[in-house]
């Protein structure tokens, strides 16, 4: 069965905000990369050294079962970035099928942001913002 984790979008405070959460919740981040760290790809925007600094994502497990991930999206990255729509719900499926099926559902009558795909970093990805506004991740991992 998928698990459900909440993934945060920020204007350039994410590693701030981050460090707050760390704090209430304890623990220690299982990744944080940053966007410099990202591989050349064609159609992506290069970034500046200021945007390199940034976080790519980061994940802090609060629980077994519970993550909060998040990233930093603002500016040419995110030209549509409000406080508000700063979230989505990131679903981790335990197999590519379940990945297709749940992605297939969720977009259906909405929006694909971007297309379930393999990834630089080994998992089966996809965005997408559903027929009512609510943004999702869908992820499988194949590595």
């Amino acid at each position: 069965m998928a698990t459900v984790n909440v993934y945060l979008n920020f204007d350039g405070n994410c590693e701030e905000a981050f460090a707050f959460y760390k704090t209430v919740f304890g623990g220690d981040y299982s990744y944080l990369g940053r966007f410099k760290d990202m591989p050349v790809q064609e159609g992506v925007p290069s970034c500046t050294p200021e945007i390199g600094e940034k976080i790519m994502h980061v994940s802090l497990p609060i629980s077994k079962e519970t993550s909060i991930m998040g990233s930093d999206v603002g500016g040419e990255w995110a030209p549509a970035f409000q406080l508000g729509n700063n979230f989505s719900i990131s679903v981790t499926s335990t197999s590519k099928e379940e990945a297709d099926r749940l992605f297939n559902g969720l977009s259906a009558g909405g929006q694909v942001t971007m297309p379930l795909d393999n990834t630089f970093w080994g998992d089966y990805f996809g965005m997408l913002t559903d027929k009512y506004g609510v943004n999702w991740m869908v992820s499988f991992a194949t590595a």
